[in-house]
């Protein structure tokens, strides 16, 4: 029942943490598993979900280190797994596809707390409040980690053009 109520809402900020639908629903049920698997330790008086989200969080924080290295390997030696796609329009699939690009470096190059705070704002659509309370950090923590992200952002989008 647990899973079934907040599978989504744990899909969601897995795939804004990594950005891929398979890793999200990888991440998502890891997350679930280990929470269930130490059910004896967990404080019933802690909502649920926030356990599952800090493990999610950090499992998030893990895969995006280490994503690095397995986009180097699959560069290398898996290029040609990779097949374009034909649009119908290409000049403007080309400009989608760089600003895309662009859009995802810039926030890569955010640190994992300000990306994390930008995500769940901006495309999770979550107000201050139940940012600090899914962090357990105050909300002025919030204001300045997004302030923060969105300054570093902007100066790197700048910057890459």
């Amino acid at each position: 029942m647990l899973v079934t109520t907040y599978m989504q809402q744990a899909y969601r900020h897995a795939l804004g943490l990594v950005r891929s639908h398979d890793d999200a629903l990888d991440l998502s049920q890891e997350a679930f598993a280990r929470v269930f698997r130490h059910h004896e330790s967990l404080d019933p008086e802690r909502p649920f979900y926030g356990l599952v989200y800090q493990v999610l969080r950090r499992l998030g924080f893990n895969w995006t280190r280490d994503r690095r290295s397995r986009a180097e390997k699959l560069e290398k030696y898996g290029g040609w797994l990779v097949e374009k796609q034909r649009s119908p329009d290409p000049a403007r699939e080309a400009e989608l596809t760089d600003l895309r690009e662009r859009l995802e470096a810039a926030i890569d190059t955010l640190p994992d707390r300000e990306r994390e705070v930008l995500v769940l704002k901006e495309f999770e659509g979550l107000k201050y409040r139940e940012i600090a309370e899914l962090l357990g950090i105050p909300n002025g923590t919030v204001m300045s980690r997004l302030y923060a992200a969105r300054r570093s952002l902007a100066d790197e989008l700048e910057a890459m053009r």
